[in-house]
Parts: structure tokens; C-alpha cells; sequence
């Protein structure tokens, strides 16, 4: 005889692919008329074939519009209290799913292609925002440094003090984030420490040759200059065994036009500024090779430790060597700075301005780093240069030529092809390898 214990049933569950859907029985059918069914289906064998289908129709009837097409599943179980302790685990009330909320919209545009564009542009949304955000911190704040770096050294023209003290700034700023646990303090052992010397003393060299370069030139020349770091970098790097196609070497001969075209038609041409910017350049592509070799074994380190530790051991290169170089000079140099400005608090905000946004310009670079490719990355930096010497050019009215504008306008797009060129090389080299 066929019985059926429904009495203490409060919730039948269906399912499919693993995901529990749980309703109440009382909607698929009144108890009082399942335990009448049950009576007359033992009492009446002859019916029992039909009720039984008449049964099974109803709950596949009802399946199908709750998106089963199958019908009933196998594994009907008392599932009223487990269905809530379940649900109240995985924090999901209705007992649906454990995906948290936010991925159940990306589930969605993947089931379905026809509601792609609803779904994805809130997520393109939410990715531009931030991104825009902080390409405008990074712009700003460099542009802020370029202004007050510029106004120091026309009152204090002694570069490598400002040079020491923006890296000292920028120490501090990591010891208290570290100390403040704001940021994680990366592991410091006698072999990291090893690997950092090459690469801070290459910074070192790149910092203050840039800050030597700005005290003698315009800065909107400085930046045209180092504009052709991409030269340098295709060059020593080639030395050094790297290869590039022949697209890339093209791309950086309008980078030497522009910056040869600028550098003859500037009104504030100066041998120093010139040799500064472009030992600057220098500087700063062999602090990248040597990272590149020297740092891979810690990897673990973020972009923004990294930076932090190379900032503390660039401060202990540079400063004794600017106390023999310009140390005499401080005090008289000081003195006039205060007489010009007046105020010498106006020359301490200055200099503290300086560096603290040194600093924040060079963090937000990281960050950017490590939110977008690489390419986009370059093609950012391209246009902070245009940004910067549009800027400065404005706020300190520096005569331009227009053949010196030419120039400026060729080394830059020369970096723009630079940029794509290497992109270009990189994917060919990577679909190869694939």
C-alpha cells in the first residue's frame, strides 16, 4: 500500500544546479485536501493511478512557472527550518543564493545578453569615477609642485637643500602612515635593503639633477626635456640586452626633433638647465632598469612602500652631499629670500608646499600604476607633461616662440608614439608566446 507522511510538511523544495528555491506547500495545495486525496487513494486502488498523475501534472504545472521544466525534482525533504538556518548562514534571507548581492547583477548580464547594456554601464561608471579621480589628483598636485617648487628656488636658489628637504617630507609621510598602520610596513631585511641601494641612488641622482634643471630653466623647458626620457630608456636598455622593434626606434625620433627644436628657440636657454634635465632623464631610466633586476625577488612590496623606502635612502645619499656642495651658502641665501618675500612665513609655507606635494604627486602615480595598464599609464603621463608646462607657462608668463611651441608639440606626440609603439610590441610578443 502506497503511503505518503505529509502531516508535518511546511515547505517543499526544488532544485536545480544547486540552488534551493523553497515554497510553501500550502500554496501547491491545501492540506485538509491532500490528507482526503491520501484516504481516498487507499481506499479506491482503481483511482490511485490517475490521482496520482492528476497530482503530478499540478506540481509540474507549477514548476514550470517557477522556471523548472523539468517538474518535480527527485529529493523532496522537510526543508522549513533547515531552508531558514541555511539562509541565515550565508546572509541571504529569501535562501536563494549565497552570492553576495553585488555579483548577482554580473550573473544576470551574463544569462542574459540582452540586458548587457543596463548592467554594465553602472560598472563602467563606477570604474571611470575612481580612475578619473585619481589622474585629477595626479595632475593637480604635480602642477602644484611645479608652481611653489619654481617659486622657492626664485628666492632661495639652492636646490639641493629643497631637493633634501622634499625627500625628508616625503619620509616622514611614510614613517606615519607605517606607524599609523595606515598603510602596511613592508617587511625591511638586509637583502631588500641590498637590492634598494642601486635603485635610491639613481633616484637620488635623477631628483636633484631635475631640481637643478628647474632652478636655471623655465619649467615649462624642463618638462619638454624630460619628455625624451623615452630616448634614454630605448637606448640603455638596449645595452643592456633588451631588443625593439623597428616601430619604436622610429617613435623617438620626433622625440630628438622636438626637444632639439625646443632647446634652440628657448629664451631661457641655459647649459646647467639643459645638461640638468637631461642627466635627470638619465637618473631615472636606470633607477627603473635596476629595479626591474634587483627588486624581483619582492614582489610582495607594493608600489607605495617601495617609493617610501627609496625616498629614506635617497635622503641619506643626498643630504650630506648637498651640505658640502651649497652648506655655506645657506644662511646669507636665506637671509635675502626673507628680504625679498617678506614675510617669512610665506617662505616656509612655500617650501612645506613643495614638499608635501613632491610627495602626494609622485604616491598618486603609484596608485595609478596600480590601477590601469601601462599604456594608459604613459599616454596619462604624456598629457600631465602638455598639463604642466600650459600651466606654468600661464601662472609665470615665460615668453614662448612659436617654433619653440613646435618643438614642445613634436617631443610630446613623438612620447604619445612612443607609447603606443611599445604597447604594440608587447601584444605581438605575448600572442606569440600564447
Amino acid at each position: 500500500m502506497l503511503t505518503l507522511n505529509l502531516t508535518d510538511l511546511s515547505c517543499v523544495t526544488f532544485s536545480k544546479s544547486k540552488h534551493q528555491c523553497p515554497i510553501n506547500a500550502s500554496s501547491l495545495l491545501n492540506r485538509t485536501q491532500l490528507q482526503r486525496s491520501l484516504h481516498h487513494l487507499s481506499a479506491l486502488p482503481s483511482k490511485r493511478v490517475s490521482l496520482v498523475t492528476q497530482l503530478g501534472t499540478k506540481v509540474s504545472s507549477l514548476s514550470k512557472s517557477h522556471g523548472y521544466p523539468l517538474g518535480l525534482p527527485s529529493q523532496i525533504r522537510d526543508s522549513g527550518p533547515k531552508t531558514g538556518h541555511l539562509s541565515r548562514i550565508n546572509a541571504c534571507p529569501s535562501g536563494f543564493s549565497s552570492k553576495p548581492r553585488s555579483q548577482i547583477p554580473r550573473a544576470a548580464s551574463e544569462a542574459n545578453p540582452d540586458g548587457e547594456s543596463t548592467v554594465s554601464e553602472p560598472e563602467s561608471n563606477t570604474k571611470t569615477l575612481p580612475l578619473a579621480l585619481v589622474f585629477g589628483l595626479w595632475y593637480f598636485q604635480n602642477i602644484v609642485f611645479n608652481i611653489y617648487n619654481k617659486k622657492v628656488l626664485n628666492l632661495f636658489p639652492f636646490p639641493w637643500l629643497l631637493a633634501s628637504f622634499q625627500l625628508f617630507v616625503g619620509s616622514v609621510w611614510m614613517l606615519t602612515l607605517w606607524s599609523l598602520k595606515f598603510q602596511p610596513c613592508p617587511k625591511i631585511s638586509k637583502p631588500f635593503i641590498i637590492a634598494l641601494l642601486g635603485p635610491a641612488l639613481f633616484h637620488t641622482i635623477g631628483h636633484i639633477s631635475a631640481c637643478v634643471s628647474f632652478s636655471k630653466v623655465a619649467v615649462s623647458f624642463t618638462h619638454v626635456i624630460k619628455s625624451s626620457e623615452p630616448v634614454f630608456s630605448v637606448v640603455f636598455s638596449s645595452f643592456l640586452g633588451d631588443t625593439y622593434p623597428l616601430q619604436v626606434w622610429l617613435s623617438i625620433l620626433p622625440i630628438v626633433l622636438g626637444c632639439s627644436l625646443a632647446a634652440v628657440t628657448e629664451v631661457s636657454f641655459n647649459f646647467q638647465g639643459l645638461w640638468g634635465a637631461l642627466i635627470s632623464n638619465v637618473g631615472f631610466v636606470f633607477r627603473n632598469i635596476y629595479s626591474k633586476r634587483s627588486l624581483q625577488n619582492f614582489k610582495e612590496v607594493n608600489g607605495l612602500n617601495l617609493y617610501g623606502c627609496i625616498s629614506i635612502l635617497s635622503l641619506l645619499y643626498l643630504f650630506p652631499v648637498a651640505i658640502f656642495v651649497e652648506g655655506s651658502h645657506w644662511i646669507q641665501g636665506y637671509r635675502s629670500a626673507i628680504q625679498a618675500v617678506g614675510k617669512p612665513s610665506t617662505l616656509y609655507i612655500w617650501v612645506l608646499l613643495s614638499g608635501v606635494f613632491y610627495h602626494l604627486y609622485n604616491q598618486s602615480s603609484y596608485q595609478a600604476l596600480d590601477k590601469i595598464s601601462p599604456l594608459t599609464f604613459s599616454v596619462g603621463n604624456t598629457m600631465k607633461r602638455v598639463v604642466v608646462i600650459v600651466s606654468t607657462v600661464l601662472v609665470f608668463r615665460n615668453p614662448v616662440r612659436p617654433l619653440n611651441a613646435l618643438g614642445s608639440a613634436i617631443a610630446i606626440f613623438g612620447t604619445f608614439l612612443y607609447s603606443q609603439a611599445t604597447s604594440a610590441s608587447k601584444k605581438k610578443v605575448a600572442e606569440k608566446k600564447d
